[in-house]
């Protein structure tokens, strides 16, 4: 039995999948089922230690990306689509699974459209409220489709649909303040707000947040996950901003939060802010109020939707990027953590959003398929 996995080249691509296959693993180790040889297709590995530790085998492929907007390098990636799908027919016809899970993104198309030409089964998940275009692509032939909003059935063919959620690493379903306060030299009975800019970090979010700093480290604790290409200037920028404020030792910065910092760090937020991609879901099942702060150019404005899609449960505040500064920032931050009705509404709010069992119901598909498919 043989499972291939592809997705574009982020976080919010590649934590599902691990999510997915740690499921498939426990699955076949409770059932005795014979162990599947995975597979992962896709630009770049992400994370080896990951792969490694699940047993998944990464094959390097090519994949240009399809910007929106004029840039050379849109020529020069015509290039690389062609050869990542040369190679992917050539990788996929050697290993010949018997499904294919992609989470999309351009570094899913080559793996993908060689599924396509071998007629072997697809399963795809769509993470946000508007599918991108491989996935609207996709969605045509696809054996399965697995959709985290409702709003994104309306993209897809009905019969096809399950709505599950967005697959979550069983590590990050549940939040640990077991040392935290000791790694992080976190003060007590200081509430703490803890900032994601996604995997990649946000420039946008760290320039508000240093406009706001001096007088949030007043009343809070910041633990703040720059982004490993935005940590140094966001760093620096921070240490002129509180300079000559006794409280400078209250804001962490941090590049990247290993999954262990980042089970402290929920495990000791009162609030989070971010971004309105796949975290969105990891914020609900750990059942915190937050700030969404959407991309303003998604695609086909998905973030944006994905923000409001939540928003209407109750759970978050949403602020757009045109309206997003440091007054409005702190103006919402002391809303929430002075107004006690409010945030218990919104962790109420975010119970009936959350969805800890995504993960297995792609899995249990993934085997039903790939066992009928071995026969």
């Amino acid at each position: 039995m043989k499972i291939v996995f592809t997705g574009g080249g982020t976080g919010g691509h590649f934590d599902p999948i691990i999510a997915v296959a740690e499921e498939i693993r426990e699955i076949v180790k409770d059932e005795n089922l014979l162990e599947p040889d995975l597979f992962f297709l896709a630009p770049d590995p992400y994370d080896k230690r990951a792969l490694f530790e699940l047993g998944i085998e990464y094959r390097k492929i090519s994949a240009g990306k399809l910007r929106r907007y004029f840039s050379l390098m849109n020529f020069f990636d015509l290039f690389k689509t062609g050869w990542g799908i040369v190679k992917s027919i050539f990788v996929v016809f050697n290993i010949f699974p018997d499904v294919i899970f992609s989470k999309g993104g351009y570094g899913s198309f080559p793996v993908v459209l060689a599924s396509k030409i071998f007629k072997i089964p697809l399963i795809i998940h769509e993470s946000d409220s508007i599918p991108g275009k491989v996935n609207k692509w996709a969605g045509k032939f696809a054996r399965k489709i697995a959709i985290s909003y409702p709003e994104a059935s309306n993209y897809f063919p009905e019969e096809k649909i399950a709505l599950t959620g967005n697959p979550i690493k069983k590590e990050l379903l549940r939040s640990s303040e077991t040392g935290a306060a000791e790694f992080l030299k976190l003060e007590k009975d200081v509430p703490v707000i803890f900032i994601i800019g996604g995997s990649l970090g946000s420039q946008t979010i760290n320039n508000v947040i240093i406009d706001s700093l001096s007088k949030l480290v007043e009343k809070y604790q910041i633990i703040h996950q720059t982004g490993e290409k935005n940590f140094e200037e966001t760093k620096n920028l921070a240490d002129i901003e509180l300079k000559n404020s006794k409280y400078k030792n209250r804001y962490k910065p941090f590049s990247y939060l290993n999954t262990v910092a980042m089970k402290m760090s929920v495990g000791v937020a009162d609030l989070i802010i971010s971004r309105a991609g796949s975290t969105i879901f990891q914020i609900a099942v750990w059942g915190l109020p937050s700030i969404i702060i959407p991309i303003t150019e998604s695609n086909g404005n998905h973030q944006r939707r994905n923000a409001f899609n939540y928003a209407s449960t109750g759970a978050c505040v949403v602020i757009e990027e045109n309206n997003l500064s440091d007054d409005i920032l702190i103006s919402q931050i002391e809303e929430i953590m002075n107004n006690e009705i409010k945030r218990n509404n919104m962790i109420s709010a975010t119970k009936l959003f959350a969805k800890t069992d995504s993960a297995k119901i792609i899995a249990r598909e993934l085997l039903s398929i790939a066992l009928e498919h071995e026969k």
